[in-house]
């Protein structure tokens, strides 16, 4: 049994509570944001609306901690989780920690900094093209997102999810230019849907890409984001490939169109688990 509180009571945290409720290996210390909660709290969840205060007054109180606060609230509270050796998954663009990206990096750091639901999106099939191609020169996200899904604090955190998004991309597909896009959009029926170009150097012969195992690549992300759903890349130029992933929420929380809940939520509990089943060989495999 592991001991977890999520700190942020927001659109992400309160998705993440339902989560984490259906795991039996995960007791729920405490839900902890910084007002009176006007959500549904199921009755053996104790809540605590003094923010990171609890923390300070109940030292080493869980064993890890989720942060679904804003990426400034987090750079504090993470001092506060290192002095008290409380593991931390980070799911707000902080840039704090190590990134961490199921079947990618390996469970081996306290402070896990899941980058954003964009870059959760976009960087395993990114991965996957450029362990085909290995002359990218340029590569554009363009995601949009349902509004209803984004509350407070993914607003603030805006222009922190284009940084931490764009250095995550550079850092894992090892690509200097890079442009990240977030668009919000109100339509109630809006799906959360990525877009990706990815320029190449012409010089070689790129169209006989072989993609006859991308099946086993959807099948690796859909065994944590069962909704990842996308088709293989297609050629819009001889130097210019594109791909569009929706994904549909699970429903935990708001509705079907949460799918940017959803991916950061799914990918932040493989990391929860790779951190509890360390050394059984739990998707911790680096392709």
């Amino acid at each position: 049994m592991i001991k977890i509180c999520i700190i942020g009571t927001g659109q992400i945290g309160y998705d993440l509570l339902h989560k984490l409720f259906k795991l039996d290996f995960v007791k729920i210390v405490a839900f902890v944001g910084r007002r009176k909660s006007t959500k549904e709290i199921p009755n053996n969840i104790y809540y605590s609306d003094e923010s990171i205060g609890y923390f300070i007054s109940n030292p080493k109180c869980c064993d890890l901690v989720f942060d679904c606060t804003d990426a400034y609230s987090a750079v504090i509270n993470s001092k506060i989780f290192l002095e008290q050796d409380i593991k931390v998954i980070d799911l707000t663009p902080s840039n704090i920690g190590k990134f961490y990206i199921p079947n990618i990096t390996l469970p081996i750091f306290s402070n896990y900094n899941m980058i954003t639901c964009g870059g959760q999106v976009s960087i395993p099939f990114l991965n996957y093209i450029s362990n085909k191609l290995n002359n990218i020169i340029y590569v554009e996200v363009i995601t949009q997102i349902n509004s209803k899904s984004a509350g407070m604090a993914t607003r603030i955190n805006i222009d922190k999810y284009i940084e931490t998004t764009e250095e995550a991309i550079k850092k894992f597909i090892d690509v200097q230019k890079c442009k990240v896009i977030l668009n919000i959009n109100p339509n109630i029926k809006t799906m959360m849907e990525t877009t990706i170009y990815i320029k190449i150097n012409t010089n070689n012969d790129n169209q006989h890409i072989n993609f006859d195992d991308f099946g086993i690549f959807i099948e690796n992300i859909q065994n944590y984001i069962k909704n990842y759903n996308t088709q293989i890349p297609i050629w819009l130029s001889n130097n210019l490939l594109m791909a569009h992933i929706k994904i549909i929420g699970s429903g935990d929380f708001i509705s079907d169109y949460a799918g940017n809940l959803d991916i950061i939520n799914c990918a932040a509990v493989n990391a929860l688990k790779t951190i509890y089943y360390k050394g059984n060989n739990y998707n911790n495999k680096i392709k």
